[in-house]
């Protein structure tokens, strides 16, 4: 029987993980279009939210249809002629894309979500990472190290 031989280094390389190895990508909105515009976008996309760019694609923040809704339609706003510039929320929480793995899931215990935005260290939009993608790449962790115990 042949002996595994214990391989540090891809436990190391593990541990080194960033955000960009398990990016999902993701869809997003022009700060120029029109609340109808984007919301259309979404209903056509059935999503709740959707972060929106500039024109270079830096992140701007988020919109979600509740607000944009209760915001535009609720004061009597034209929602053809609204910007949704107007109702984007500045304040959405995001990671880099060179952070590692357990740092994203700190952001997210910390700001109470479940998924964040992915940018780079310009703020130029690359995706999302979500809670359940973070518990994959543990799950591997665990696993790896298992397998690497034994040797």
């Amino acid at each position: 029987m042949e002996k595994i031989k214990h391989n540090h280094s891809l436990g190391a390389n593990f541990e080194a993980r960033t955000v960009k190895d398990i990016t999902k990508p993701v869809a997003s909105i022009s700060n120029k279009v029109s609340v109808r515009a984007a919301l259309d976008e979404m209903l056509a996309r059935a999503i709740d939210s959707s972060p929106v760019i500039d024109r270079r694609g830096e992140l701007l923040g988020a919109v979600s249809q509740n607000r944009m809704n209760r915001e535009v339609g609720g004061f009597g706003h034209d929602p053809k002629t609204e910007p949704v510039e107007a109702q984007i929320e500045k304040n959405s929480p995001y990671c880099f894309d060179d952070q590692t793995v357990a740092a994203a899931e700190q952001i997210m215990l910390n700001a109470n979500v479940g998924e964040v935005f992915v940018v780079t260290r310009k703020r130029f939009l690359v995706g999302t990472i979500n809670i359940e993608a973070i518990a994959q790449e543990k799950r591997r962790r665990d696993a790896l190290k298992s397998l690497t115990s034994r040797a």
